[in-house]
């Protein structure tokens, strides 16, 4: 049996990795923050209860994931045109860009990088999944957890598991195909390279492209390996705690606005 030290250690040990996880499932820093702290509470609660069968890691993200699906199952999924309805409504609001560009000039932590803004996107387009997917994708494919552990953690067999996997990486993978000019050259979605420009005057942009793997060897890999290359940009980036974290965060509040009010008007 563990004890309450032991969970304690464990629970702060994991505590921006389970942020981090939360945010890119909610797009809410309110209810990322509000669901963390209700993570450690009924963790508090259970701890008696908890046999061991699993890691306590393992534990603390399932407690989390069902929190998140308590709060995301009355909600519409957001479009998969979502990147597209927020840049229409970002490019219309001038507040919104003054309060961006007011972050970029003087917070250390409102730099804009092409790598950051690819986690950001990613994040908003997951949300365009069904739940238990969108829930798959993120456990395996960014916070690394084997299959049967995302099994154990979504309370379904391994086959679902994989199923789940499956759907998510191939609906994923077909809309960044479609969009991404990073990937694909006739690709719609011109963002990173857009927002680049606007707060990074003096770059070049196709510098700053072909510092990202993805977009360097977007020619000679797989649909596949360049998914894979995608979640390795969320694996290694903190959304709470980088040079970028304060801008984007400002953006998310933002598209988390604008999806709000067209999901109450479809």
């Amino acid at each position: 049996m563990y004890t309450e030290p032991q969970l304690n250690t464990e629970f702060e040990k994991e505590r921006p990795k389970l942020k981090s996880f939360l945010l890119r499932m909610t797009a809410s820093v309110e209810d990322t923050e509000d669901l963390v702290q209700e993570t450690y509470i009924k963790a508090h609660q259970k701890l008696s209860s908890f046999e061991g069968k699993s890691s306590l890691k393992t534990w603390l993200f399932a407690i989390a994931s069902n929190l998140a699906k308590d709060l995301l199952r009355s909600k519409k999924r957001w479009p998969e045109t979502v990147t597209d309805i927020c840049r229409e409504a970002a490019l219309g609001n001038r507040d919104f860009l003054q309060n961006m560009m007011q972050v970029r000039m003087t917070s250390q932590q409102g730099n804009f990088e092409i790598k950051e803004h690819i986690a950001f996107c990613f994040a908003c387009i997951g949300k365009s999944l069904p739940i238990e997917q969108q829930l798959a994708l993120l456990l395996k494919e960014v916070y690394q957890f084997k299959v049967q552990e995302v099994a154990e953690i979504l309370s379904v067999s391994e086959a679902m598991a994989k199923y789940y996997l499956h759907e998510a990486r191939s609906k994923m993978i077909s809309i960044f195909d479609k969009k991404c000019a990073l990937i694909n050259k006739e690709g719609a979605c011109h963002q990173c390279t857009e927002l680049n420009g606007i707060f990074n005057p003096k770059q070049k942009a196709q510098e700053e492209v072909m510092k990202i793997d993805m977009a360097r060897m977007a020619q000679s890999k797989d649909k596949e390996e360049l998914f894979d290359m995608r979640t390795k940009i969320l694996q290694n980036l903190d959304p709470f705690n980088s040079g970028a974290s304060e801008l984007q965060l400002l953006h998310l509040q933002h598209n988390k606005k604008v999806m709000d009010n067209y999901l109450k008007e479809t």
